[in-house]
């Protein structure tokens, strides 16, 4: 991975694509609003969760249901259960992409914000240093790049009398 000032990652994003993702974006979640809901932590935790084999014993589950309606209980709503078992089905549909997509936006994230704060900080660097040696116009810039590192130096032992 990228160290020192090796350039791993050199990419220029036209903003006529970026506006075009940010609009499909939108449209996407404009289809979706009326679908989705949130949920607080706390509903989350208490949620009973469906991984791999639970999808499919759910789905296995719904079959029998269908073939086999002498044991559904007279309190169990299988319409209710077949919305949510094909709910279920199309937003993994979605997820899948979707979490694709973000992984890549992530990772390539990281490794541009890593390049351009490694870079920051070899000029930041180099401006301290020449604060140090008095050059004119450094101390004015390293002044107002330090405040960036306010509060995240040595601490100074408090003086007791």
């Amino acid at each position: 991975m990228a160290t020192g000032t090796e350039n791993i990652i050199s990419i220029q994003i036209p903003e006529s694509d970026v506006k075009q993702v940010l609009e499909y974006l939108s449209k996407i979640q404009e289809i979706l609003k009326p679908y989705l809901i949130a949920l607080s932590p706390e509903e989350r935790r208490q949620l009973l969760k469906m991984g791999d084999k639970t999808v499919s014993f759910v789905e296995k589950t719904l079959d029998y249901v269908k073939s086999n309606p002498e044991f559904v209980p007279a309190y169990m709503n299988v319409l209710e259960f077949e919305k949510d078992a094909t709910a279920v089905k199309n937003l993994v549909s979605m997820l899948n992409p979707i979490t694709q997509i973000e992984q890549g936006v992530d990772d390539t994230e990281m490794l541009a914000g890593s390049e351009a704060y490694t870079a920051a900080l070899i000029y930041y660097n180099s401006v301290k240093q020449a604060a140090k040696n008095n050059i004119p116009n450094a101390a004015a810039i390293y002044d107002d790049l330090s405040k960036r590192f306010d509060g995240q130096g040595k601490k100074k032992a408090a003086i007791t009398k």
